[in-house]
C-alpha cells in the first residue's frame, strides 16, 4: 500500500504538532517493512526530513501555506499525483473536495472553544469568515474520514458532543495517546540563567500564552504566593508573541513579583530549565493531550495541574490538580508542591509510572494498525 502523509508542519517549529508528525513518521518507517510511504514537505522543513537508509519512502515537495486557498486547490492535485491508497492528514486542514480515502487527526476542538479573533491582523468579517470556513472542514473531515484519530478519550468525547455525531460517525473515532522521547535527548544549557536573570527557586510554566491557557489566572496566583514566599521565581518559557506581549504590558516591573518572561527558548535551554526547577505548573483550561506536563515528568519534576479537560486522563495520580478558576487554589496548590516533601516525592515516583504509558512506537504501532 502507498500511504501519504501530509508533513508540511514537521518539525519543531511547529511546536506539539510538529513532533507528533515529527516522532510519528520515525517511527513508523522503523516498524513498517511492507507499505510505501510518500511525505509531502515545505521548503523550509524538506531538509529536516532525513529517511532512513532502505527506507521506502519518497519525499514530495509541497510548499503550500496551510489554512488558504491554495491548501483547498493545490494539494489534492498534488497528492492526485502520487497515486496515493490512504492519505494520512495529522492536522484538521483536510482540503474540503479531497476525493480519496484518508485518516484525519484531530488534536482537540480548541478553535470551538477558544476562538481567536483578536491576534488576527484581518478585518472582524474576515475573521469570522475564516472561522466559519475552519469549522466547515473539520465537520466534512469528520464526515469523509475513514477513521478518525484522537490523542485521548476526552477529545473523542468532546468530538462527539460539539460536532453532534450520530453513532456511524462516533464508531470512527480511534483514540490513539501521543509517546513522550525514550530519553532526554538534550544536553542542558545552563546560559539561559544567567542570560534570564534566574537567580532564585523557580516554578516553572513552559508553553505558549494563548488565552485559554491561562496565564492571566496564574499571574495572579502567582501575586497571592509571593506575598509570603518572596524566595522564589516564576519563570514563563514561550515565544513573545501577541498573547505574551499582552500579558507583560499588564505590569512595568514584573521582577517585582519575581515574574521572568524569557522568550523563545531552545531545546538544550528548555532542558536546563526543567532540570533545575522546583515545581512545574500548567493551569492550561483546555488540552486535547497535554505533552509540557509529561516533559516535565520525565525531567524528574512534580507538577502541579488544572483538573481540566484531559489532563487527568493523562497525567492520572503523577499530579496535584487545581481548579484553574480559583486563583486562591492555584497559589495554595503551589505553596503545598513546594514545601511538603512527603507529597513532592509520591508525585514523581507516580509520574515515572504514568510515563511508561507512553511511547511514540505505540502510537505509530497503533496508527499503522489503523492504517491497515
Amino acid at each position: 500500500m502507498k500511504i501519504g502523509l501530509d508533513a508540511r508542519m514537521y518539525g519543531p517549529e511547529q511546536a506539539g504538532l510538529g513532533r507528533y508528525i515529527e516522532q510519528l513518521l520515525t517511527h513508523l518507517l522503523k516498524i513498517d517493512h511492507e507499505n510505501q510511504y510518500v511525505v509531502f514537505l515545505r521548503a523550509k522543513n524538506f531538509n529536516e526530513f532525513i529517511p532512513p537508509p532502505n527506507a521506502r519512502v519518497k519525499k514530495v515537495m509541497a510548499d503550500i501555506n496551510w489554512y488558504g486557498w491554495e491548501e483547498q486547490l493545490y494539494l489534492p492535485l498534488l497528492i492526485k499525483k502520487q497515486r496515493i491508497d490512504l492519505m494520512h492528514f495529522p492536522h484538521f486542514n483536510v482540503p474540503l473536495f479531497y476525493p480519496d480515502p484518508f485518516v484525519v487527526t484531530i488534536h482537540d476542538l480548541i478553535m470551538h472553544h477558544y476562538p481567536r479573533p483578536q491576534a488576527t491582523t484581518r478585518s472582524k468579517p474576515i475573521y469570522w469568515l475564516k472561522d466559519k470556513m475552519h469549522r466547515l472542514i473539520i465537520k466534512q473531515a469528520v464526515k469523509k474520514a475513514k477513521t478518525i484519530i484522537v490523542p485521548t478519550n476526552f477529545t473523542g468525547q468532546d468530538i462527539i458532543k460539539t460536532l453532534r455525531l450520530n453513532s456511524h460517525l462516533a464508531q470512527k473515532i480511534k483514540t490513539t495517546y501521543l509517546g513522550v522521547a525514550e530519553s532526554i535527548q538534550s544536553q542542558p544549557d545552563n546560559k539561559i540563567f544567567s542570560k534570564c536573570q534566574i537567580n532564585l527557586p523557580f516554578v516553572l510554566y513552559a508553553g505558549n500564552a494563548y488565552p485559554h491557557k491561562n496565564l492571566e489566572r496564574l499571574i495572579k496566583a502567582w501575586k497571592i504566593f509571593i506575598k509570603t514566599n518572596q524566595s522564589y521565581q516564576l519563570v514563563l518559557a514561550g515565544s513573545t508573541n501577541y498573547f505574551y506581549r499582552q500579558l507583560m504590558n499588564q505590569e512595568k516591573n514584573w521582577s517585582s513579583f519575581n515574574i521572568v518572561f524569557t522568550d523563545f527558548v531552545k531545546d538544550n535551554e528548555l532542558c536546563a530549565l526543567y532540570q533545575q526547577a522546583e515545581l512545574f505548573v500548567f493551569p492550561s483550561l483546555y488540552e486535547g493531550f497535554g505533552l509540557p506536563p509529561l516533559e516535565a515528568i520525565q525531567h524528574g519534576l512534580p507538577v502541579a495541574c488544572s483538573n481540566t479537560s484531559c489532563l487527568p486522563e493523562i497525567l492520572g495520580d503523577g499530579a496535584i490538580y487545581f481548579d484553574p478558576k480559583n486563583e486562591e487554589q492555584i497559589a495554595q496548590t503551589i505553596n503545598l508542591a513546594l514545601h511538603d516533601k512527603s507529597l513532592r516525592q509520591r508525585l514523581i515516583d507516580a509520574g515515572q509510572q504514568q510515563l511508561k504509558n507512553y511511547s511514540w512506537q505505540k502510537t505509530a504501532q497503533k496508527t499503522l494498525e489503523i492504517y491497515k
